[in-house]
């Protein structure tokens, strides 16, 4: 139930707000000065405040209402006001709107005016909350410029360009960190619908009893928690792109409401039996195998079918050695600058490291990696060290027979200074050994950098 806040000196004022408010649903507290007033604003939920602007110390000017407003706005308290006065004044109600006001009635108002202000006023600051979070859902940290070189990924943005120009529905598949919200966003960016909202769920983190509020909407009173109206995701994103990421961990029994949608565009809203539509063009992504899924029984193959009407699949980064270096060098430069590290650098055999490793956990591990190593290097050249990765030997396309650990020692402090063309430091640097460390295990093994081929 909406609750207002009556503020005016008068008794008689008050009681007759309240009467006429509480007569249409509205539950009524009231305040006799504007310092009680703003005890009870600290303390009580509100949905609106009525005040007046003249008070015992002062008839006519509306300085004490104004003081109230400017007061509201110095704490940052976003409650709607409706200011009355029995004088009436078009500049009072300029100041009093400068300060936030909302709306403005004189006294004596006929109460059906009185009701009718306070209605609209209460559905336009619903309305405004609902606009701040559409605001929010559309606002995204994504840079949708990809820094791609490898043929793959080449291939794969002027295939999602192609796609992006229709409404067809599309599904994005690959592992863990390879980009799926990036690529998504990419494909909004170059559609037609690029002016309007992209917005984002994330399946997995919406827990099944709140699933239909969140995508679907709810009537205000539909259940318990319910105190106003909400839009769901589908109507948000009517005209624009809703993601829906993590689609594989959608519940059995929710499976059937969202292929409803996607066949029909319609849905109904939690607590009202009238169908609504939307017309949102659905980009889905996963890192599941959904045909095992369904063989499984774990996933329907009719919303398959409507999901991926075209597929795109995000290569690993292990798969596209090409974009590694461009990534690094941009999420370098991108991490020192956010945490004032400047002119910061790796050092080779750091750069060979990153090129090697397998990177399972794909751009976000990339990323994750080196914003750790610019956070705790006390260097501006990050060595190998600082990337904290475990040693990895460089790749050997012939394998090893089976051999001891020193024969294994021996071998990889060959092939690692064979990969640094002698350089021995490199070497050591690439292998997490310091410079007196290597060249103890080059004299233990009668190696020389100058003459490895004997």
């Amino acid at each position: 139930m909406n609750k207002i806040l009556i503020v005016d000196d008068q008794l008689d004022v008050r009681m007759s707000a309240s009467i006429a408010l509480s007569n249409h649903g509205f539950s009524c507290i009231e305040a006799e000065s504007p310092s009680q007033a703003m005890d009870l604003i600290t303390t009580e939920q509100l949905s609106l405040i009525l005040l007046d602007m003249n008070f015992s110390s002062d008839t006519t000017s509306g300085q004490e209402g104004l003081a109230f407003l400017k007061q509201l706005q110095d704490k940052h308290i976003h409650v709607p006001v409706v200011v009355m006065t029995a004088w009436a004044s078009i500049d009072i109600a300029v100041q009093a709107m400068q300060l936030n006001a909302v709306d403005f009635i004189e006294k004596p108002w006929k109460n059906t005016r009185l009701v009718a202000i306070v209605k609209q006023q209460i559905e336009n600051a619903t309305l405004h909350r609902e606009n701040a979070r559409y605001s929010a859902l559309n606002q995204t940290d994504i840079n949708t410029e990809y820094l791609v070189k490898s043929p793959a990924m080449l291939k794969l943005l002027a295939q999602a360009k192609r796609a992006a120009l229709t409404n067809a529905n599309i599904l994005l598949t690959g592992e863990n960190g390879t980009g799926k919200s990036l690529l998504a966003n990419y494909i909004h960016q170059h559609s037609s619908r690029a002016d309007k909202r992209f917005v984002s769920v994330n399946i997995g983190a919406i827990p099944e009893s709140l699933f239909e509020s969140e995508l679907f909407g709810h009537k205000k009173g539909a259940f318990t928690d319910a105190k106003e109206r909400r839009l769901g995701r589908f109507d948000i994103a009517s005209d624009g792109t809703l993601f829906l990421d993590e689609i594989g961990t959608l519940s059995a029994n929710l499976q059937s409401k969202v292929l409803r949608v996607l066949e029909t565009g319609e849905y109904e809203v939690v607590g009202s039996s009238h169908t609504e539509k939307t017309n949102a063009r659905i980009i889905s992504a996963t890192n599941a195998d959904l045909e095992k899924m369904i063989t499984d029984e774990h996933f329907r193959r009719d919303l398959l079918f409507r999901l991926n009407t075209i597929e795109l699949h995000i290569p690993p980064l292990r798969e596209r050695p090409e974009d590694i270096s461009l990534l690094t060098e941009y999420l370098l430069e991108k991490h020192a600058s956010k945490y004032h590290r400047r002119n910061m650098s790796l050092t080779n055999a750091a750069h060979a490291a990153i090129l090697q490793h397998t990177w399972l956990g794909n751009v976000r591990e990339l990323s994750h990696c080196i914003e750790r190593a610019v956070i705790m290097s006390d260097n501006q050249v990050l060595d190998v060290n600082a990337l904290s990765l475990s040693p990895q030997v460089v790749k050997n396309t012939q394998g090893w027979p089976l051999m001891t650990l020193e024969q294994s020692e021996k071998r990889t402090l060959l092939t690692a200074i064979k990969h640094f063309q002698g350089n021995v430091v490199e070497a050591g640097d690439y292998l997490g050994m310091s410079k007196s460390a290597i060249y103890r295990r080059l004299e233990k093994f009668a190696i020389d950098p100058k003459n490895l081929e004997k």
